[in-house]
């Protein structure tokens, strides 16, 4: 049943983001854009380019709304209010996440155009570099929880959140987070300026929409990873434990689409050099800093 509980939340928590992203992108807070906006898309032309890959480019929109879905079926809202409450929860939302990179190369590759196939290679690039800014935080995260069930994480943080006693792999998830959405300044996928939408650029109609969506559902799905591994989940006074997750979820989210509108847009050379030189080492020194006081506490 609490499985079920979970769709409304997702499709409340996914116009929210709609709405977010309207207000960071133009200034205007317009309630009924994301409706607006969807409706007009479905009603388009599908387009199909000259020679495509039929089978990719109808699979890569799909498969990217699967994968956000994926790793939010075991994040929890509540205690007791998750869709799956796996032991190794943590390690399959890294597993799911990886499905992103899969869907953006098959939407890149199969239309057969420049720009979308440069998009794709891009964002490519981008994963292997700071994938691994993904599971590494989440290996200390789970290190001090003695777990990787995402609920005994979320318990683990009672007494004081990851974000404090991590902080600096609370900031490189998040940054990792970020350009995982493609959102701006890592937008370099579907970089506008440069590359016309880059891997979106050939979607029309129902396949962008889908495409869209499950883009949002991305930014959703990250920022409440951030909320479940680092700060604190459901935990909070007086108002229900699920309420906590949502305030929490909406405030990351919005945090990362405003701040980066403020931000020029990261090169791909300077991110894949600020992930390999900066970004892995700072991640290991955060494991090695939650080693030690792990020992010290059990001393």
């Amino acid at each position: 049943m609490s499985g079920w509980l979970l769709v409304p939340a997702l499709i409340v928590g996914v116009y929210l983001i709609g709405v977010v992203e309207e207000w960071s992108a133009t200034g205007r807070l317009a309630p009924g854009a994301p409706l607006l906006r969807g409706l007009a898309q479905l009603g388009r032309e599908s387009l199909v380019p000259r020679q495509p890959d039929r089978l990719l480019f109808e699979t890569a929109p799909v498969l990217l709304l699967l994968a956000a879905l994926l790793a939010a079926s075991v994040l929890p809202l509540a205690p007791g209010l998750i869709a799956v409450d796996l032991a190794t929860g943590a390690l399959f939302v890294n597993a799911a996440l990886a499905y992103v990179m899969v869907a953006l190369v098959m939407a890149g590759w199969a239309p057969d155009a420049a720009y979308a196939l440069v998009g794709g290679w891009r964002f490519l690039g981008q994963l292997v570099a700071y994938s691994m800014l993904i599971v590494m935080p989440i290996t200390a995260v789970a290190m001090r929880a003695q777990s990787l069930a995402t609920t005994q994480i979320v318990s683990s943080q009672e007494s004081l959140w990851n974000a404090a006693t991590q902080p600096l792999g609370f900031l490189l998830f998040w940054l990792a987070a970020m350009a995982l959405a493609f959102i701006p300044p890592f937008d370099l996928p579907n970089a506008p300026g440069d590359l016309a939408g880059g891997v979106f650029a050939e979607y029309t109609g129902v396949r962008l929409a889908i495409l869209r969506l499950g883009r949002s559902v991305l930014v959703l799905t990250l920022a409440c990873s951030v909320v479940v591994f680092f700060l604190g989940g459901w935990l909070g006074p007086v108002l229900p434990a699920w309420s906590w997750t949502a305030l929490k979820t909406l405030g990351v989210a919005s945090v990362m689409l405003c701040i980066g509108r403020f931000v020029p847009r990261v090169s791909p050379d300077a991110l894949l050099a600020w992930a390999w030189k900066l970004g892995i080492p700072l991640a290991l020194v955060n494991i090695l800093w939650v080693g030690v006081i792990l020992l010290m506490v059990q001393r």
